[in-house]
């Protein structure tokens, strides 16, 4: 009869952990692992900034490599531009508990921008945020013209809260060779 009890409570002891167990989160949209997917690799980005007047200010030439952190999930990546001696970190994941889909980077400024969407679509919008001197910024981004190797990507911006939106660049990723 000892026996069978320390067995019993040998039995609940070990459970106890099992039935403590969060349960698993729910699975992302496939639509946003599949953005994830497609993000992985080496990309050669061609960035065209447009001027008040919708004219081309300037196009520079960069690129940008995304990883796995964790599968169909999160992805890590870099974004370089080396005419202007600029990188930026970016953190790119799915959130299945709240339907969305973050993009998050930060550069050497230190400002971290936070871009979130539904994770069924290819929109992402910042907070609006307080900038230095005192205004405030929103950022959109969309993507668009989605291939295998390549897509284009839409940022535009607004000072009065999304009210109205004015591009701010366009840009266009082309998969590099062997990737």
């Amino acid at each position: 009869m000892r026996l069978l009890t320390l067995f019993a409570a040998l039995l609940a002891v070990g459970a106890a952990p099992l039935a403590a167990q969060p349960a698993p989160p729910p699975e992302p949209a496939s639509v946003a692992v599949e953005q994830l997917r497609h993000a992985i690799g080496l990309w050669n980005v061609e960035t065209d900034f447009v001027a008040a007047d919708g004219s081309v200010a300037r196009t520079l030439i960069g690129q940008y490599r995304f990883g796995w952190v964790v599968p169909d999930r999160v992805v890590s990546g870099m974004s370089t531009i080396p005419e202007l001696n600029q990188a930026s970190a970016i953190l790119f994941f799915v959130r299945p508990g709240r339907s969305e889909i973050e993009m998050a980077s930060v550069g050497a400024d230190g400002h971290l921008w936070r871009m979130i969407g539904p994770d069924d679509g290819e929109t992402r919008t910042t907070p609006n945020t307080v900038m230095v001197d005192g205004s405030t910024l929103m950022l959109r981004f969309t993507r668009y013209d989605v291939t295998p190797d390549s897509f284009r990507s839409r940022m535009e911006r607004s000072t009065d809260g999304g009210q109205t939106w004015s591009l701010g660049n366009r840009q266009r990723f082309v998969r590099a060779e062997g990737e």
